[in-house]
């Protein structure tokens, strides 16, 4: 297989990664990685302790560089979860920045410093140099987020990550010249293999804010940054500071190429962002099992609402359709290689024909573009003799201007089979839309059967660290 990296050989004096005001140019990576490894070669496994910083991107890379797979681990992650990775996943070694404070979980684990300015002036030593290793050979064993049991340890090969990247810098146009401004965590898909592994691959330059904040938007897209990566939280975020951040605005309009990720981006958001910047936000659609399946691409129609048509290589079908909604399967080299330890779960996993199951119910427009309607365990509710989607109700709640956040669950019904359940986040606590006002505004928006027969305020929505909201979190939801 051809290097992942084909920038580390030329090793130039091009910056590479940013975190802060810490960088390192290709030179720089293509050294410290090179000896990092080096020191881990036949190591089996590494864990990566995955703080948003410089350590975690050279830890990984090295990992790569030597063919070893890396478990990047949640620093957030709780006592008994992380015991569970490491057992399931069996590191020999954990990497790590020198001041970062291990939990005592990994005490029995071989530390390895990260020294990003280790080797700083030498080219990875061989046989890292030309990564000889096979397109199956596992690159990253990502952990899901353990929703129904024990988070399960998704192996990604080589080939998944490289033809993801490949099929992306096709569709939005990715070139070397690109500069990526995120705040995304290392430890998952999006903010790792798109945002970090991404922008390398194509020899080009990311600037990784630590932490998202729209002041750090503005600054890296007004000196030099072409593209953004953020999830719904974020860009809700900015839409909200737009009207009176002309700066922002300005650094927006001038970007190009904004891509929202993760989790659908309501649609007001869309257009809030687009009335202001006269830039569209481009939606893509993945998860850690198939990395990425579908995008808008750069010269297509941008349609909010909808994560654009299946990436260059990826099939796309909707399983036991009725009403125009079905299950999405995939299949394509983006798919990952089995859960690890668990061949019960992947054989489970996938249709007899070899499809993958991704959980996930949509619809089709005429040309292809696929509409995510939500989660089959979650956001499918079947009620009244209908099968609705929660997601075009959440974005009729969000139109109404008394709404700032909102989630749609389906509870037990006596009479409908499940009644829709409306948890609402007010824009003004102290003077919330009531239940019948919302409930006649999504009937009128979309039909009378989609409205909610319940309506729920709260303070505000549970959400994990990707800005995912947490339907389970939401009583019987």
């Amino acid at each position: 297989m051809s290097p992942l990296f084909p920038a580390l050989r030329t090793a130039d004096r091009k910056e590479a990664l940013r975190f802060g005001e810490r960088s390192l140019t290709y030179a720089g990576l293509a050294g410290a990685a090179g000896a990092l490894a080096a020191r881990i070669a036949g190591a089996g496994r590494v864990a990566v302790w995955a703080t948003p910083s410089l350590e975690t991107a050279v830890g990984v890379v090295a990992a790569l560089l030597a063919g070893v797979p890396a478990v990047p681990l949640n620093p957030k992650t709780g006592e008994r979860e992380l015991a569970h990775i490491l057992t399931d996943s069996a590191p020999t070694a954990v990497l790590a920045a020198p001041g970062d404070v291990l939990p005592p979980a990994l005490e029995a684990l071989t530390r390895i410093d990260v020294v990003p300015e280790a080797g700083a002036g030498a080219l990875p030593v061989e046989p890292h140099d030309a990564e000889p290793h096979d397109a199956e050979s596992p690159a990253l064993i990502v952990y899901t987020s353990g929703t129904t049991g024990p988070p399960k340890g998704a192996v990604l090969p080589r080939r998944a990550v490289s033809g993801t990247l490949d099929a992306l810098a096709e569709v939005w146009a990715w070139t070397p010249d690109d500069v990526l401004v995120h705040g995304l965590p290392l430890f998952h898909v999006h903010g790792l293999i798109l945002g970090i592994l991404g922008p390398l691959r194509r020899g080009g330059s990311v600037r990784h804010l630590g932490r998202f904040s729209v002041e750090g938007v503005a600054r890296e897209l007004s000196t030099g940054a072409t593209m953004l990566f953020g999830v719904p939280t974020m860009y809700h975020r900015i839409a909200e500071v737009l009207d009176t951040d002309r700066e922002l605005a300005k650094a927006l309009a001038g970007a190009r190429l904004l891509v929202s990720g993760s989790a659908a981006l309501p649609v007001h958001d869309h257009r809030r962002i687009a009335a202001a910047t006269g830039r569209a936000v481009i939606e893509r659609y993945g998860m850690t099992e198939t990395l990425m399946n579908t995008s808008v691409r750069v010269d297509g129609e941008p349609r909010p609402g909808t994560v654009g048509v299946p990436l260059p290589g990826v099939e796309l079908r909707l399983a036991d359709e009725s009403d125009g909604i079905g299950e999405i399967q995939v299949r394509g080299p983006n798919l990952f290689s089995g859960y690890l330890n668990r061949p019960d779960a992947t054989a489970a996993a996938f249709t007899e024909d070899g499809w993958f199951r991704t959980g996930d119910m949509a619809s089709l427009d005429a040309d292809g573009y696929v509409r995510i309607v939500g989660r089959k365990a979650t956001d499918l509710i079947k009620s009244g003799g209908y099968k609705i989607g929660a997601g075009e109700i959440e974005n009729a709640l969000l139109d109404h201007p008394g709404v700032r956040e909102a989630a749609v669950t389906g509870e037990p019904d006596a009479d409908l089979g499940e009644r829709i359940v409306a948890w609402v986040v007010p824009a003004d606590p102290q003077a919330p839309p009531t239940a019948e006002e919302l409930a006649a505004h999504v009937a009128a928006q979309l039909s009378p059967h989609k409205r909610p027969r319940t309506v729920r305020f709260l303070e505000t929505l549970p959400r994990n660290d990707m800005g995912k909201i947490m339907k389970r979190a939401l009583g019987n939801g």
